[in-house]
């Protein structure tokens, strides 16, 4: 086992050039989501290169599956800068380099099948759940992936999330004439948003609900005839989510009947569900993590404050799945124009090789000691159970 390790660590870091040009040119074009056709096209020619039969387009215009080998086997999903979505493809195909090496290492013998999978529009498109609902991940043993942050820590608090879009309907009418036969969508939205910071005074400390103004009139001397507000919603399961929007929803529809407006409320069709971390394939990432440098945080409010959330949570309630953070080297945080820049610096890219190497070696103990994936599979359907 230790001699696979090294092959794939060895290939790992004869690409490193490579790969870190693969990153770069990712995060020189950033695309949004379900439009990542520059990052497809390098992605996929990478891989094809590298010796994996491609397959393009795959599901979503966008997504594609890389696959090396036959049978079952783990998945190594993401496409991405905020966010630093250039990282993880780099770990994601650089972690497939390692297992295939380790693979054509074991001749003859079967160990099983790594798939590469592109999986679109993490940020908000929830690619991964289109990909799920196509069966893309039914047949696979596990999932791990890697994402970038400023602490390095085993697993994330991902919460579960759904996104609402609450739209009021008044009537419009001369704001300095005939206010009296106005109804004012304005003043249910601004109810709303009252109504919804109250309720946060109830709230565990573990809720978030964070919204804005998108439609909030046309002239000042116009009653607003359609005013509207986009929520996220979160909770650290989806049972709790279910909870907390019931409680949200008494706040929107109150602000309606207080103003005499209508409402309509759209809900996202494909929300994200909390980061199931599976505890025999985190084991197995730390212990992997360690032997190439990794260091873990050991600041509590540091790897258990409350982070975002993300479609790797729906994937980890259908196989076992692991979704730890990694530091690239600053302080910024995510989401700004600080750790924009740092995905896109040379320091990023010690960290970045060893996460691939960390998850290819994880791959490989699962691989090549079926035991592990009895177990693995026992422990996910223990957590579902609790989850329900």
């Amino acid at each position: 086992m230790d001699g696979l390790k090294t092959v794939a660590c060895g290939a790992i870091d004869s690409l490193k050039d490579e790969l870190n040009d693969l990153s770069q040119e990712i995060w020189k074009n950033p695309e949004l989501n379900f439009n990542e056709h520059h990052a497809h096209s390098v992605l996929t020619q990478f891989l094809e290169k590298q010796g994996f039969n491609v397959e393009k387009g795959y599901v979503l215009p966008t997504a594609f599956r890389a696959t090396f080998g036959k049978g079952a086997g783990p998945a190594l999903p993401e496409i991405g800068h905020a966010c630093g979505h250039n990282l993880i493809a780099e770990v994601g195909v650089a972690a497939g380099i390692g297992i295939k090496a380790a693979m054509e290492k074991c001749g003859e013998r079967d160990i099983g099948t790594v798939f590469v999978i592109g999986t679109p529009a993490e940020e908000g498109g929830g690619g991964k759940v289109d990909l799920i609902r196509s069966g893309v991940f039914s047949h696979l043993d596990a999932a791990v992936m890697s994402h970038p942050y400023n602490v390095t820590c085993l697993a994330g608090p991902y919460k579960a999330m759904n996104r609402v879009t609450v739209t009021y309907k008044g009537k419009a009418a001369h704001a300095a004439a005939f206010p009296w036969e106005g109804i004012n969508a304005l003043d249910a939205a601004v109810m709303a948003y009252q109504s919804i910071s109250c309720l946060r005074q109830q709230m565990k400390p573990t809720w978030r609900i964070h919204g804005i103004f998108t439609k909030a009139g046309v002239k000042p001397n116009i009653i607003p005839e359609v005013a509207e507000l986009l929520y996220y919603i979160r909770a650290p399961t989806d049972k709790e989510l279910r909870e907390l929007t019931k409680k949200a929803m008494v706040c929107f529809e109150g602000a309606a009947k207080m103003t005499g407006c209508t409402m309509e409320v759209e809900w996202d069709p494909k929300p994200y569900s909390n980061m199931i971390s599976n505890h025999t394939l985190v084991s197995l990432y730390e212990k992997n993590a360690e032997s190439v440098g990794v260091e873990f945080s050991k600041d509590y409010n540091s790897t258990n404050a409350p982070c975002g959330s993300t479609d790797m949570g729906n994937v980890s309630h259908v196989l076992p799945s692991i979704h730890p953070m990694f530091d690239i080297g600053t302080e910024a945080v995510n989401h700004s124009h600080g750790f924009t820049a740092a995905s896109g610096s040379p320091k990023a890219q010690p960290y970045t090789l060893n996460q691939g190497k960390a998850l290819a070696m994880t791959a490989l103990d699962v691989m090549c000691q079926q035991h592990l994936v009895a177990k693995m599979k026992a422990e996910f359907q223990e957590d579902i159970r609790k989850e329900q």
